[in-house]
Formats: C-alpha cells, structure tokens, sequence
C-alpha cells in the first residue's frame, strides 16, 4: 500500500498469489510488451497492479512458452478487470496473432461489453484500425476479425459455447456465477491443441454456489501451502469436482495454475482501512475511499464482504431462507449437552449417489443444535453405521422418509437392527418439518411487531448449525416443491442436491415434536467425516 501526502492507495501486489519462477524481464514475461503496446499503441497507461499482474501473469518458460494455462484473477468489483481484459485481448490478436480470442461470461451481456470497448479501443487507433477486416454487431455473433485472419468472438457460457473452435485466449468474466461445469468444459477445451493458449477466469469473491471458481480457488491455494486454511473447511477439492461431466480435464496440479488474488485478509474487520486497500488495487486512483466508506456504511455485512472486500461468504446471496438468516445460525460453538437426548436421520441422494446421517438435539439455551455427522456414497455403509454404534443399552432414534424417497429402502433394514428406533417420516410430516426448518432459521433475523402485540418471546425456537461447507452449500442453494399446501425440499432439482439438509431437517422435525421426546446418545463418526 502506497500514500503520498496521506492518500490511501490500493495495494499494487496482491495479498495471495502464485510466485514467479525467476526474475521477470522483457526476455522472461510478455507482460512487458503489453503494457508498452497498452500505452504506446492504444494510449491506455494502465494502473500499478494491472501491470504488475500481466507482468507475473504472461511469465514464460525457456522455451517461450507460457508459464500458466490458467491464470485466476480475483479482485473487488470495479477495479478494471474489463480494461485489463479489453488490453490483453487485443495484445494477444495484434502482437501474438491469436488466430482467435473468445470472451464468454455467464451473463452474455457483460463478454459482449467487454468485445464492445475492445473494439472501440482499436477501431479508435489508426495503426490497429487499419487492419480491421470487419466488425460483427449481430446478437449472439458479434467478432472482431482481422485482415491477417485473426478474431475475438464473442460466445454464450453454456455447454455449446465454443465447441468446434480452437481458442488462443479464452476470458471467462463473472466466475462465480459458474453453478456447474457445462461452460468451462465447452469453452477451455478449445485450447488443448494450442500450445501458446491461455485461459483467464476473473471474478471477484463467490460463495457457496460458485462451485468452479471455488474449485479453481482451492486448487491454487492448495499448491501455495494453503494460506487462508479453505483446504481444511470439510469440503474437499475432489467434492467440488466430481459433479464435472466426463469430457472436462482436471486442472493440472502443478505450477501451470496460477492465482492473483487481491482480498481482504480472514477476519478483516469491516472498517479495516488496509483491508480495503488489499482488495481493491484501484484505490486512489479509480476509486475513492470515500466511496468505500458509503458501501461499509450501508451494504449488509455479507454484500460488504463478498462485493467490496473480496471475502467468500459460504453461504449464497440468492438461497431458500431470508437473507442472512442462515450465516446468523452459524455458531461454531454449537453442542448437544452430553446427557441430551438425541435425534438421528438418514436421507439419500435422488440418484442414490450419496447418504447422510444428520443428529439434532435441544442445546441449553433450548435452541436446537444440527449437524452432519457422516456422510458417503451409496446406502451399503449406513446400516453398519448404526449397527456398531447401538445397543439396547444405548439406542438409537432414527428419522428416515418410509415413503417415496431413496432412504425408504433402508427402513425395513434399520428396524431389524437391535438398539434402533426408527421413526418414519411421511405424509404431512414432511411439509411440517421443513416448515419447522425454515421457521427456525428466519428465527434468527426475525424482530417482533409491537403494534401487534408481539415480543421476543414470540421468536420461535431457534435452529443453530456448524459452519460445514456440505451442509451450507445445499443449505444455500436448495429448491422446493410444493405438496398440497406444504412443500419439502426437492433432492432432484436441487443444483447440489438436498439430501445433508433433508436429514438435518428431519432430525429437527422429532426433536421439536411436542408428543415424543427423543432417545440418547449422542454418538459421531469415530474418523474424519468423509464425503468422499
């Protein structure tokens, strides 16, 4: 962070990123000549870090290669990731004769602004103007190609976009918005036969939904000694990829991954001046702390974090319950008394890919703790589960949907076992516990109406859970379906399943019924839990 008479300036090098492998020079980095032909041939003096970036960005092999087939970029929103992505796409077609340069994000409109101010950056400079061919404006095909056959097209993130090209340069904008692997295996693929191709995904912080920037993320922190700790949040890199279809290549782990991240530290707080700084680079120049001060003043804490600080929120912006209601039911700390007695619950997968166990008890505060206490693929596992845990001295109370779901097929099976007390869930229950659910999680951002008489002892009891990356990723991205005049949380539809939340929502459905009381022990998995 730089100052000069007192003013604030955003950090020029980012506070995560992959080191170079030597020293960078024009000879060792192509970064060099884009910011000479940044300046020198479309007028742009580019901001200290978007140098420093391209600099440590296109550092190159001995044999002129790229370094990086994939470059990450995370940084705060409006800090010029669209001007370094307009100057490095038409670098790439005037001075490195890219045969084709593809733009693409989840939001078409937003690659096509991107194309548009590249285009009107050459078509304004007459030494790059004169080699225009032509300029495509149709929607859905806009390009910009070259005399000597070179083109920057524009293409939609979907499992289409790009299939049958062979990109020199793809950009990906908007990162985060990637809920599933269908775009980032059509687009990156164009590149396996270009041996000078690079791929850029920029975005700034995601959250729980953003499932291959958190991929790519974790990846790279990963091969850097993991210096946030996301390696040891419970969910691994192998779960955020098994859901890639077959045709997407794993990112290679090895130093041909690099990340630039400018962020905020973990537990910057949110008056943190220098954590401003750290994530967003155009402070001072671009952007005014002022302006800063306005969204720290008034954005909810999670816009905050996520928009403006570059934090992950492992929740989603967009999820079932009412927003923030769910990281409020965060709490680290959160335990079933050792004497309580406690609920357990099975459920299943739509295809059957994976079960969970969930318990669920009263804490002392007569809130309700819940949690994922064991989760695998198939069903063949769970009845060995239960099996060496309970005993009729010690049994078990268990919650599976006897009706209509994968999990049935495992009642008859648990009900033999000795110790366990299954409790079938169907019918009407269904819709009353994931009512219960969510009445309990709004429990935590819910304020009485005094003119309607109420107080806070009107608050319905509430739900309280572990920060667990399984649990918070479907938690904040499950969908309902109606029944009748209930709903219930739909496995099939759901984007990462439902199966964890089901359980845990089950669980809490017998612990909070008034007519029985639930069952010791409290007992977990023995190991690490592994979803695996």
């Amino acid at each position: 962070m730089g100052s000069a008479r007192g003013k604030l300036y955003g950090h020029e090098v980012p506070r995560v990123y992959t080191p170079p492998l030597r020293e960078l020079t024009p000879e060792t980095s192509a970064g060099f000549a884009c910011i000479e032909f940044s300046l020198e041939v479309l007028g742009v003096d580019l901001l200290p870090w978007q140098k420093w970036l391209l600099i440590h960005a296109l550092e190159l092999m001995e044999d002129g290669t790229f370094r990086f087939r994939t470059v990450v970029l995370l940084v705060a929103r409006q800090n010029g990731k669209s001007t370094l992505a307009q100057i490095l796409s038409l670098f790439f077609l005037y001075i490195r004769a890219a045969r084709l340069v593809i733009g693409t994000a989840q939001n078409l409109d937003i690659a096509e602004e991107v194309w548009a101010g590249a285009v009107e950056l050459a078509e304004a400079t007459p030494d790059t103007a004169d080699m225009i061919s032509r300029v495509v404006h149709t929607n859905g095909k806009k390009s910009l190609e070259l005399e000597t056959g070179e083109r920057y097209k524009v293409q939609a993130a979907s499992r289409r976009g790009g299939r049958g090209l062979s990109g020199d340069l793809i950009i990906l904008d908007e990162l985060r918005e990637h809920q599933n692997w269908d775009a980032w295996g059509a687009v990156t693929k164009t590149t396996m036969a270009r041996a000078m191709a690079q791929i850029w995904a920029l975005s700034n912080a995601g959250d729980a939904a953003s499932l291959v920037l958190r991929y790519l993320r974790k990846m790279a922190h990963k091969l850097l000694g993991d210096p946030d700790g996301i390696n040891s949040d419970g969910l691994s890199v192998v779960e955020l990829s098994e859901s890639k279809p077959e045709d997407v290549d794993e990112v290679p782990a090895d130093d041909s991954l690099g990340i630039f991240e400018w962020s905020a530290p973990p537990g910057c707080a949110i008056d943190d001046q220098d954590g401003w700084a750290a994530a967003n680079p155009s402070l001072g120049y671009t952007i005014t702390l002022r302006a800063i001060a306005s969204a720290a003043a008034t954005d909810p804490e999670w816009v905050f974090r996520t928009e403006v600080l570059c934090q992950w929120n492992e929740g989603t912006t967009e999820g079932p319950f009412p927003s923030g209601s769910w990281e409020a039911a965060n709490d680290a700390m959160s335990v079933i008394p050792a004497a309580a007695p406690v609920t357990f619950a099975v459920d299943t997968e739509h295809d059957r890919s994976r079960t969970y166990i969930a318990a669920a008890g009263l804490r002392v505060d007569g809130g309700v703790h819940g949690e994922v206490i064991a989760g695998r693929y198939g069903q063949d596992w769970v009845l060995e589960w239960f099996k060496s845990r309970a005993t009729p001295e010690t049994p078990y109370r268990v919650v599976v949907q006897a009706k209509g779901a994968p999990a049935s097929a495992l009642v008859e099976d648990l009900e033999a076992l000795e110790g366990v007390e299954v409790v079938r869930w169907e019918g009407a229950n269904l819709g009353a516990g994931c009512g219960r659910l969510f009445d309990s999680i709004k429990a935590h951002v819910w304020e009485p109406d005094p003119e309607q008489g109420e107080t806070d002892a009107d608050r319905p009891t509430r739900f309280w859970h572990l920060p667990q990356p399984i649990l918070n990723l479907q938690a904040g991205t499950a969908v309902s379906r109606p029944a009748g005049d209930a709903w219930f949380w739909d496995r099939k539809n759901s984007p990462y399943g439902a199966a964890a939340l089901m359980a845990v929502t089950g669980a809490l459905w017998d612990v909070l019924r008034p007519e029985e009381a639930a069952a010791p022990p409290s007992a977990y998995e023995d190991e690490e839990l592994m979803i695996v």
